[in-house]
C-alpha cells in the first residue's frame, strides 16, 4: 500500500495538502449539490447563497454548485459562460448527446461561483426507467402522485449520471468530492454509491423531515424522541418515501451533518445515525454591518415605524411613543413550530404586569407571518390617510404661524399669541381633531384575513382579550404579508424594520437552526430564542451570559409549557424595565455577537467535513488524525465585568429606577475596553495561504 497523504488543515489555494506532490492538488474538485441553489425555497437558499463566498475562496475555479434548471430564475440569477475544467466540458456534452439539458454559468451573488444546471423538465421522458432503478438498488417506491418526490429522482438521476462521466476521465484518482443538502439531492447520492463512483460523499440534513411533520403536530416531541414508531409515524403522514429516501442518504454518506446539536439529537433517533460534524450555519457579515452606525439607523427606522403607529393608533394614541417599545416575531406561519402560541400568552400576561406597576411603558408587538388574505384592512388604510391629512394641516397652520411671528419680529414687536391664529385656522385645527375620532378599537391585523374565524393567532388572541384597548399596554398588529419597501402602509424593507425595532422574539419549539435571530444579533437588535434551537444552543456554547449580550434563551426543554411561558414572560418584562442608556449597551454588545456568525469563521467545520469524507473514502491516500470536529479555543465571549444592561426582576418590584443607580452603572461602564476584550475572544480564523517551510500542519492540530 503506497504512504497516504497527511490532510493538512492549512492549505495552498484552500484545497488540502500532501505530503507528497505526485497527486495534484488543483485536480480535486467541490460539487455542492441542492434544490435550492438559484431557487429559493426556504432557508437553505440562503445557508448556500451566503457561503459561496468563503467555499469560492477556498477552492477558487474547483467549485462548482449543482441544482435545478428554471428559466424564470436563471434569467435574473445567472450568467452563462464557457465550463473552465475540461473534464467538466466533456461530461456534460456526453449529458447533452443523450438529450439532457445542462445549463453553466456564473450564480450572480457574492463569490459568483459556478453553477451547473439541470432542466429536469427535458429529462422528465426517462422516469419511469429511472424510478425502476432506484427501486432496484433501493427498495425505495415513488407514488406518481408526489411531483416533488419525482423531480428529485430525476434530479438525482442526472446528478448521479455526471458524477459517473466525470468520475471516468480520472481513471482511480480521488478527484471529486460532492456535498448533497437535504434529501431532494439524496437520491444522486444513494446512486453514486450504489454505482461504487470513486467520489468523496457529504450529506447535510437542515431539518428531519419526520421532526417538522412531528412537531407541528403539538406531539411532545423532544420528551418523547426514542419512543416512536418512525416506520409508522411516517407512513401515518404520507412521507413514508421520502422518509425512506432521507433516510438511505444519511447512511450511504461517508459523512453525515447536521446544522445543530438539537437536530443532532433529533437525527440519531429519526434518521438512526450520529453526525459525524456539526456544521453551524452562519452569516456573510459584510451584508449587514452598518460601519458603525447601527445605532443611527435604528433611530431613524424607529421613526419610520413611529408614523405607522400614529396612524394605525389614531384617536388612541393615548401613550407617549418615547415610551413605546417595538417588539415582534417573524417567519413561516407555522403557529406552533415557531412559537407563535408561547409568545401570546406570554404577552398577555406582560401585560398584567405592566397594569399592575402602573409603568409608562407601552409595547407594540408585530407579528409578520403570511397568510392567505384579500387585501389591505380598509380601517387600517384610513388610518394612514388621516395621519397624513393631520400632517398637511400642521404644515398648513405652521407656515401661516412663521409668516405671522416673522413679519411682526421684523417690525421689533413680540406679536400677541391670542391674535397670531385667526377663526379660520382654529377651525382647520378643531375639524382635524374630530377627524381623529373614530368609534372602533385599533384593528390588530392590517390586512383582511380569508379565514379569520379560524386563524390560530386571532383566534388566541381572541381568547386572551388583546384587543387593543386604550388600558391595554401590550398592542398586537398582525401584518400577514411579507414587508415591502412600496408597501403603502408600512414602507420598511425586512431589514429596515428589524434595525427599527427593540427586540424579535423567537420562542420557537422547532427551529433546526434560526436565521431570524441570528439576523438580529449581526444588526446589533437583541433576541429571544430556545434551546431548542440551533441559534440558541450555539450561544449557549459560546457566550457565558447570553442574556448580557441581549440574547434571551428561554427554556423549552426541560421546563413545562408554563414555567417556558413565565420565563418568556419574565425575560419580556425585564426589558421592559430597562432605562434607554441600558438598551444602548445592549445593542452595542449583541453587534459585537456577529464575529461569532460570521462564514469566516463557521466554515472551519465545512472543511473539516470535507477532509474527514477524503480520509474515509480513500484511506489509502488520504489520512487524518483521530480528532473530534475542531474546536474554537478562545471562541467564547466571557460574562461582562460591568454592571448587566439587564435589571433583575427579582431585585426590583417597579419598573422605574433611581438616578443614582443610573450614574453607577454609567461609570461602571466602558464600551471601548470592553470591545477590545470582546475582540481578543475572537481570534484571526485559519490562514488560507501558502505554510512557511517546516511549518506543515497535520489536520488534527486547531490553533484558532
Amino acid at each position: 500500500m503506497p504512504l497516504a497523504r497527511s490532510l493538512s488543515m492549512t492549505s495552498l489555494n484552500g484545497l488540502p495538502q500532501w505530503e507528497d506532490e505526485d497527486l495534484p492538488v488543483e485536480d480535486l474538485l467541490l460539487f455542492e449539490v441542492s434544490w435550492e441553489v438559484t431557487n429559493k425555497v426556504g432557508g437553505i437558499y440562503t445557508v448556500i447563497q451566503t457561503k459561496a463566498k468563503i467555499t469560492a475562496d477556498e477552492w477558487g475555479e474547483n467549485y462548482f454548485l449543482v441544482g435545478p434548471y428554471f428559466e424564470h430564475n436563471v434569467k435574473t440569477q445567472a450568467e452563462a459562460c464557457e465550463p473552465p475544467n475540461p473534464a467538466v466540458k466533456k461530461a456534460m456534452d456526453t449529458m447533452k448527446s443523450q438529450g439532457c439539458q445542462v445549463f453553466f454559468g456564473r450564480w450572480l451573488i457574492e463569490g459568483s461561483p459556478y453553477v451547473l444546471l439541470f432542466d429536469i423538465a427535458s429529462a422528465a421522458w426517462n422516469l419511469d426507467k429511472w424510478k425502476g432503478e432506484f427501486w432496484d438498488v433501493s427498495n425505495i417506491g415513488i407514488p406518481f402522485h408526489d411531483r416533488e418526490a419525482n423531480d428529485a429522482v430525476i434530479f438525482g438521476s442526472l446528478t448521479a449520471c455526471f458524477l459517473k462521466e466525470l468520475s471516468c476521465q480520472f481513471d482511480d484518482k480521488p478527484n471529486i468530492i460532492a456535498h448533497f443538502h437535504e434529501w431532494q439531492a439524496g437520491v444522486g447520492l444513494i446512486l453514486s454509491r450504489s454505482q461504487k463512483l470513486p467520489v468523496a460523499t457529504i450529506f447535510t440534513t437542515h431539518a428531519t423531515l419526520l421532526g417538522r411533520y412531528l412537531c407541528a403536530a403539538s406531539i411532545d416531541f423532544y420528551n418523547n424522541l426514542d419512543q416512536f414508531d418512525i416506520d409508522k409515524e411516517a407512513g401515518d403522514r404520507q412521507i413514508y418515501h421520502r422518509y425512506c429516501m432521507e433516510r438511505a442518504s444519511v447512511h450511504c454518506a461517508h459523512v453525515f451533518t447536521t446544522v445543530s446539536q438539537i437536530t443532532a439529537i433529533e437525527a440519531e433517533h429519526m434518521l438512526k445515525r450520529n453526525p459525524d460534524v456539526v456544521t453551524p450555519n452562519g452569516l456573510n457579515i459584510k451584508k449587514f454591518s452598518a460601519m458603525h452606525e447601527f445605532q443611527n439607523l435604528h433611530s431613524m427606522y424607529k421613526a419610520r415605524i413611529q408614523e405607522f403607529i400614529r396612524g394605525h393608533f389614531y384617536g388612541h394614541l393615548d401613550f407617549s411613543l418615547e415610551d413605546t417599545l417595538f417588539f415582534f416575531i417573524a417567519g413561516r406561519y407555522e403557529f406552533s413550530n415557531k412559537g407563535a402560541d408561547m409568545f401570546l400568552e406570554a404577552l398577555s400576561r406582560l401585560n398584567f404586569l405592566l397594569r399592575v406597576h402602573k409603568t409608562d411603558v407601552t409595547v407594540v408587538v408585530f407579528f409578520i407571518m403570511p397568510a392567505k388574505t384579500n387585501n389591505f384592512n380598509v380601517e387600517t388604510l384610513k388610518g394612514q390617510a388621516v395621519r397624513k391629512q393631520l400632517w398637511d394641516t400642521a404644515q398648513s397652520v405652521k407656515e401661516k404661524f412663521g409668516k405671522k411671528l416673522y413679519n411682526a419680529l421684523l417690525k421689533g414687536e413680540i406679536p400677541d399669541l391670542n391674535k397670531i391664529l385667526d377663526r379660520d385656522d382654529i377651525t382647520i385645527m378643531k375639524r382635524a381633531i374630530f377627524s381623529t375620532q373614530r368609534q372602533c378599537l385599533p384593528p390588530v391585523t392590517t390586512h383582511n384575513m380569508i379565514d379569520d374565524g379560524n386563524d390560530p393567532i386571532l383566534n388566541t388572541i381572541r381568547r386572551i382579550g388583546l384587543f387593543n384597548n386604550r388600558t391595554d399596554r401590550v398592542k398586537v398588529i398582525l401584518h400577514p404579508e411579507f414587508l415591502s419597501s412600496t408597501s403603502p402602509l408600512l414602507p420598511l424593507d425586512y431589514e429596515e424594520f428589524v434595525r427599527g425595532c427593540h427586540l424579535g422574539v423567537f420562542p420557537s419549539y422547532y427551529e433546526p437552526w434560526g436565521y431570524t435571530p441570528a439576523e438580529c444579533t449581526v444588526m446589533g437588535i437583541p433576541s429571544v430564542t430556545t434551546n431548542l434551537s440551533g441559534f440558541g444552543c450555539f450561544m449557549q456554547e459560546h457566550v457565558a451570559d447570553p442574556a448580557a449580550y441581549g440574547i434571551y434563551i428561554v427554556d423549552r426543554r426541560f421546563l413545562s409549557p408554563d414555567e417556558s411561558c413565565n420565563q418568556l414572560t419574565q425575560f419580556l418584562y425585564g426589558f421592559c424595565q430597562q432605562s434607554r442608556r441600558q438598551r444602548i449597551i445592549q445593542r452595542n454588545r449583541t453587534e459585537r455577537l456577529s464575529d461569532l456568525l460570521d462564514w469566516r469563521y463557521l466554515g472551519r467545520y465545512y472543511m473539516h467535513a470535507r477532509h474527514l469524507a477524503l480520509s474515509r473514502t480513500f484511506p489509502d491516500k488520504f489520512e487524518m488524525e483521530p480528532s473530534a470536529p475542531p474546536k474554537t479555543e478562545g471562541f467564547r465571549y466571557p460574562r461582562p465585568s460591568s454592571v448587566p444592561p439587564s435589571p433583575s426582576v427579582s431585585q426590583h418590584s417597579s419598573p422605574h429606577h433611581s438616578e443614582g443607580e443610573d450614574e453607577d452603572e454609567d461609570e461602571r461602564y466602558d464600551e471601548e475596553e470592553e470591545a477590545e476584550r470582546d475582540r481578543q475572544n475572537i481570534k484571526s480564523p485559519f490562514s488560507l495561504g501558502v505554510l512557511p517551510q517546516g511549518k506543515k500542519k497535520q489536520h488534527g492540530e486547531y490553533r484558532n
